[in-house]
């Protein structure tokens, strides 16, 4: 009896092994093949966890934030910008002249949109500048008193509008004056960046040295609010547009009729008797570009020889159809 109870256990175990065997291979099957539905890229890939694992993030394990996709991504490279428009080209053509003129004569022209100036090869060149300086002097004037928290008064104002419209001697004298003479034009050459000019040996306005190069870059000082400041700019632009009587003539005078009142102005015309010269200039501002012109003849020749020479420098210049 004891020994048949024996055989019945060892026959118990050896038949129950193999089934517990097969049960764990089965569980074991199972939960690979659940692992290899849950693996990205694998064959088995359920469609849950495709979506999960290309959403577009990936958790980066370093700092524990979503880090996006895209911007693993080699950049598409972006379209080229569009060229800008080319600007439109400035009234003067850019060439050497050989006219009938007798004496010096220099000129240059600066584009206000580029900075960019053109010239005659002696554009560098200074000669004295007359009652042309007194655009600068009636702008400093201006400009210091705004500084100052000063408004010149209606008297004050008047006496500006002599000194541009009708080239006031006396009244330009007391202007030169208050803002310090010399040392006005000292500023001058610092504030619109000059590179030729220089204070005149005695102090006094009328023979400052400017040459044509830097006559362009004061009347572009002008435009630019630098040398009037923000308040007063537009009030003395429209007063050099307003110059009239012996003053008015050179470089506007060779445009149409209809564009001369928007080119703002100041000429010097002086006779030299120590040089036995007439030195006779010419600033002008337009919209996009400021000029100068100066011309030295014989003392002789008189006045209007200078004047219609200024003019006539700007219409040998002037881009045909203007």
């Amino acid at each position: 009896m004891a020994g048949s109870r024996r055989a019945d256990r060892r026959g118990d175990g050896e038949t129950s092994s193999p089934l517990r065997l097969v049960a764990i291979a089965v569980i074991l099957i199972g939960l690979a093949l659940v692992s290899l539905r849950l693996l990205p890229g694998s064959p088995f890939e359920s469609s849950a966890a495709a979506k999960w694992g290309h959403s577009g993030t990936v958790s980066d394990r370093s700092t524990g934030t979503a880090t996006d996709r895209s911007a693993r991504k080699p950049a598409s490279p972006s379209p080229s910008p569009s060229p800008s428009p080319s600007l439109e080209p400035l009234p003067f053509v850019a060439k050497g002249l050989n006219l009938n003129i007798k004496g010096w004569y220099s000129w240059s022209v600066l584009d206000r949109r580029t900075g960019k100036i053109i010239g005659s090869n002696n554009m560098g060149e200074t000669s004295t500048t007359a009652s042309m300086i007194k655009s600068w002097i009636v702008a400093d004037y201006l400009r210091r008193a705004a500084d100052a928290g000063q408004t010149p008064s209606d008297a004050k104002l008047a006496d500006a509008t002599r000194i541009i419209r009708d080239s006031d001697n006396t009244r330009a004298e007391q202007f030169y004056n208050t803002v310090g003479r010399a040392a006005s034009i000292k500023r001058l050459i610092s504030m619109c960046k000059l590179t030729d000019s220089s204070v005149a040996p005695d102090g006094g306005w009328s023979r400052t040295a400017l040459s044509p190069r830097d006559t362009a870059r004061l009347g572009n000082c002008i435009a630019t609010g630098t040398a009037a400041g923000p308040k007063w700019t537009k009030w003395l632009l429209n007063e050099m547009k307003l110059v009239r009587g012996a003053g008015d003539f050179g470089i506007r005078k060779a445009f149409p009729a209809a564009e001369q009142k928007q080119i703002a102005i100041k000429n010097g015309w002086i006779d030299r008797t120590k040089e036995q010269e007439m030195h006779v200039n010419c600033l002008a501002i337009g919209d996009t570009w400021t000029m100068g012109v100066m011309v030295r003849y014989p003392i002789g020749m008189g006045y209007d020889y200078g004047m219609q020479n200024c003019e006539k420098i700007t219409e040998a210049l002037l881009r045909p159809g203007v």
